[in-house]
């Protein structure tokens, strides 16, 4: 490992690309747990994924097609409530449909 040939930190950091504080990471998880534990992340703990992928893209294809008539365009609103008729998405909220969203380049409102 270049840390114990004594190069310096800067010069690691410059040559692999990295900042001061992932490598400092990657210094203390290789003490703490050898080569695999530090090149590997361990899994995270966290919220698993409400929603799958498909029901994300239905979504966007949702927000992507033709508004309801009498609108001129897709409002956040429109979309949640519209979702919610779709099956897996009865339970979907605005935030989530914004977020879902917010992941693609789709801009409801644009057009």
């Amino acid at each position: 490992m270049a840390l114990d040939q004594d190069i310096p930190e800067a010069m690691i950091c410059q040559v692999l690309g990295l900042g001061r504080t992932a490598l400092w990471r990657t210094r203390a998880a290789y003490r703490e747990g050898g080569l695999e534990f530090a090149l590997h992340d361990e899994p995270r703990s966290g919220q698993p994924r409400k929603y799958q992928t498909s029901q994300e893209a239905e979504v966007v294809a949702l927000a992507c097609s033709a508004p309801p008539g009498g609108r001129k365009r897709w409002t956040i609103s429109l979309l949640t409530t519209a979702s919610r008729e779709r099956p897996g998405l009865a339970g979907v909220n605005r935030e989530t449909v914004r977020k879902m969203l917010k992941k693609t380049i789709a801009n409801p409102g644009a057009g």
